[in-house]
């Protein structure tokens, strides 16, 4: 039984347990490592800064791609494993320490575990649960096991929970659903939080596309098996991030936030989360409009199901085609700039510009329901593709996107409590 993802990549460093109620009295945070980090093990010195910009944007097109072709599917297969960040943590008593790959879209934690019957090669030791004191295969009588949308009973293995899940990159996991110790450590206090009994899958039998460098999965998604549903009943259903610029000047690190954020201060902007029928586990909301000027742009509704994803793991924004044909419009209107021919693949509006000139870029109003309106400024919604060219962070497709760019200087609060996101508009840098 399978499952649709969207990919949402964060890193978090493990050191030794301590227990959870003295460590997290309200909130702790965790370091967001991007993938062309220096922090990374994706990095290439051999790159130049463009040649970085260029493969994110078209990471992104080809996650979208998958989107478009998961919208008329009714198995609900699992969009690519592929993101923008990425983590680090430990599982097991000693902990051991793996690389993984969070996804806000997915609604189950799982690793590579001996023995393997099939996995892909990975850097690092495969994860050995014989070893481990805190791990517990789980029963098929579980409330769990009977709960879960991707798990099902293995008679074959002593009655064990087992879980399957299949991306559409044919990338597949296959093992035993189980629990097992997670430990995070907090960034701001470097305290090492042990998340005992948490439900995991062990995966036996694993191939496809994660790279070399991964271990596995860790969910965030809208669910109760995500690391932030299994954290709720801790957090109170709080979780939230501050993505500092990725592509532009000095790269600041970004910090991944669980628990009560404090008080909300007045400019910040709520819309309701809404759980898309189709996708049940993705963050949807409803989009009425964005604006240029004095050019309002509506969106086009779908139903109850929300019309647009918050995602994380994609770097470009995609817009329905007429929203985004009129967008490009209202940019070639405003924008005082020479047009170009489109330099790579993804992007279809670019302007030519001299190093050092000064020029400007209309702020874009995106208006949620509720009546809140989050301002998009030029690091929002435009991208230096070279020294000579910058071109708009947006793209046409049938399945709307808020990508990362987008989300730059923002503070994206998920309150799965209340079914409500939060927006900020701030210097994302000032948060560290």
């Amino acid at each position: 039984m399978v499952v649709r993802y969207s990919s949402f990549l964060i890193a978090f460093v493990f050191l030794q347990h301590i227990s959870f109620s003295k460590a997290l009295k309200s909130s702790f945070s965790v370091e967001m490592i991007h993938r062309d980090s220096p922090k990374s093990p994706f990095y290439r010195s051999t790159e130049t800064h463009f040649q970085r910009v260029e493969n994110a944007i078209l990471r992104s097109i080809h996650r979208a791609k998958y989107f478009k072709l998961n919208s008329n599917d009714v198995d609900g297969t699992v969009t690519p494993v592929s993101g923008e960040f990425l983590v680090n943590y430990s599982v097991g008593t000693p902990p051991v320490q793996m690389l993984g790959i969070v996804d806000t879209g997915s609604d189950m934690v799982w690793i590579q575990c001996q023995p393997c019957e099939n996995c892909y090669k990975e850097n690092r030791p495969i994860f050995d649960p014989s070893t481990s004191r805190t791990y517990r295969s789980m029963a098929c009588v579980s409330a769990y096991c009977l709960s879960a949308p991707h798990s099902f009973c293995n008679f074959n293995h002593g009655n064990h929970c087992a879980y399957k899940v299949t991306y559409d990159d044919n990338t597949t996991s296959e093992g035993d659903f189980s629990w097992e110790t997670i430990t995070l450590t907090s960034s701001t206090k470097n305290v090492p939080v042990a998340f005992p009994e948490t439900v995991i899958g062990c995966g036996h039998n694993n191939v496809g596309l994660l790279g070399e460098q991964t271990s596995g999965i860790v969910g965030l998604g809208n669910g109760p098996f995500s690391l932030a549903g299994q954290l709720k009943p801790k957090t109170g259903g709080t979780f939230y991030y501050c993505l500092t610029p990725m592509y532009e000047g000095e790269r600041k690190p970004s910090y991944l936030h669980f628990g009560d954020g404090g008080e909300v201060v007045e400019e910040a902007v709520s819309t309701p989360l809404i759980r898309n029928s189709k996708d049940p586990f993705l963050y949807y909301v409803v989009m009425e409009a964005i604006s240029v000027g004095s050019k309002r742009i509506e969106f086009p509704r779908n139903g109850d199901n929300g019309n647009m994803i918050i995602d994380s793991g994609t770097t470009l924004t995609f817009l329905p085609d007429e929203v985004y044909s009129s967008l490009e419009e209202e940019m070639v209107n405003a924008v005082n700039l020479p047009r170009i021919n489109r330099p790579q693949e993804g992007v279809d509006l670019c302007f030519e510009i001299t190093p050092g000139q000064q020029y400007q870029i209309p702020t874009v109003y995106a208006h949620f329901k509720g009546g809140g309106t989050v301002k998009l400024h030029s690091i929002n919604t435009f991208f230096q593709a070279s020294e000579s060219v910058i071109c708009l962070a947006f793209h046409s497709d049938s399945e709307a996107i808020l990508g990362n760019l987008a989300q730059q200087d923002i503070l994206v609060s998920y309150d799965t409590d209340h079914d409500t996101i939060t927006f900020l508009n701030t210097d994302c840098t000032s948060e560290l």
